[in-house]
């Protein structure tokens, strides 16, 4: 496994992340165990979960499957996302920010967490409040750096500007949807992460499953697959990202690759890129996942920049 540091800090992590998603929606604490286990076996340090994920079972699952090794990994975890129904379910307000990561705390079963996640940008609350709140869980010692998610370059930009200014914490990181079939964040989010020093870490980056091959367009989605279990990510699967994964497919197989070994290495060859998350419901898919990391050529990048991006050849 390797390691890098994030953004402009000097907080190491491993190049794959565990995206802990699936824990009690889909997989039960028995198998989200093994799964950690797993994990941990392959080097992997980062386990990333939120507080909206099975409305808090993902952090209760995961506290209790790391257990004693809490401390060797970088835990992370999110707010802001609806959590329950009214006014104060959500947000990033200073109530809201506080009581949230107090709850986080004790599904988690630890005094502190290390990457803590604004999960969605919040209009209605004035950026500057938000960082002030994490800026004060800092220095309380319950978070040890602030990172957001899902932001728009100049949202990002005005959150650099306004920690500088006003002396808070900033953002170390950003959560960004980013593989080879949705690019869009290329446009400006990543240069701007790159201009200011903050730690890109993307999720999705096999397109739900469908840049491991394991979809083909003919074929319907397989039982218990991810596009067949959540219609919502279904949307994914279209005529043209078929067309870009027929082309990643032959190019896996012209050089003895796996497609979600291209699609990761792609990944972590990006400068930007602190760490890469990965959704799991085995500990076979984990331990194949990493597996499949390698540091690929130049060459091969540009080939695989090519076929995602539709050129010939």
């Amino acid at each position: 496994m390797r390691y890098t540091t994030v953004g402009r800090t000097g907080l190491e992590v491993s190049a794959l992340g565990l995206g802990c998603n699936n824990f009690g929606m889909r997989i039960d604490q028995a198998a989200a165990s093994r799964v950690v286990g797993a994990a941990l076996d392959c080097g992997i340090t980062l386990f990333d979960t939120a507080d909206i994920y099975a409305g808090g079972r993902s952090e209760e699952i995961l506290g209790k499957a790391l257990g004693a090794r809490r401390d060797d990994v970088v835990l992370a975890t999110k707010f802001g996302g609806a959590i329950a129904p009214g006014p104060y379910g959500g947000g990033s307000s200073r109530r809201h920010v506080i009581r949230a990561c107090e709850a986080g705390l004790r599904r988690l079963g630890t005094d502190h967490i290390d990457l803590y996640f604004q999960h969605y940008p919040d209009p209605r609350t004035p950026i500057e409040e938000t960082l002030a709140a994490l800026d004060d869980l800092v220095r309380a010692g319950k978070i040890r750096y602030a990172a957001a998610s899902n932001l728009a370059a100049w949202q990002l930009a005005d959150a650099v500007h306004t920690s500088r200014a006003r002396g808070t914490v900033g953002f170390a990181a950003v959560q960004l949807e980013w593989n080879l079939l949705s690019r869009a964040a290329e446009h400006e989010a990543i240069p701007a992460a790159a201009h200011f020093g903050v730690g890109v870490i993307p999720y999705f980056p096999l397109a739900s499953g469908l840049l491991t091959g394991k979809y083909r367009r003919e074929e319907g989605f397989p039982e218990g697959s991810r596009l067949a279990a959540l219609p919502y990510f279904a949307s994914v699967a279209t005529d043209a990202n078929f067309a870009v994964v027929e082309r990643l497919r032959t190019l896996a197989e012209n050089t003895g690759r796996t497609m979600t070994g291209l699609a990761l290495s792609w990944l972590v060859a990006q400068p930007t890129v602190a760490s890469v998350l990965v959704g799991a419901t085995s500990a076979e898919q984990v331990a194949g996942n990493a597996a499949a990391l390698e540091d690929p050529s130049p060459e091969l990048l540009a080939d695989v920049t090519e076929a995602a991006a539709g050129h010939p050849g």
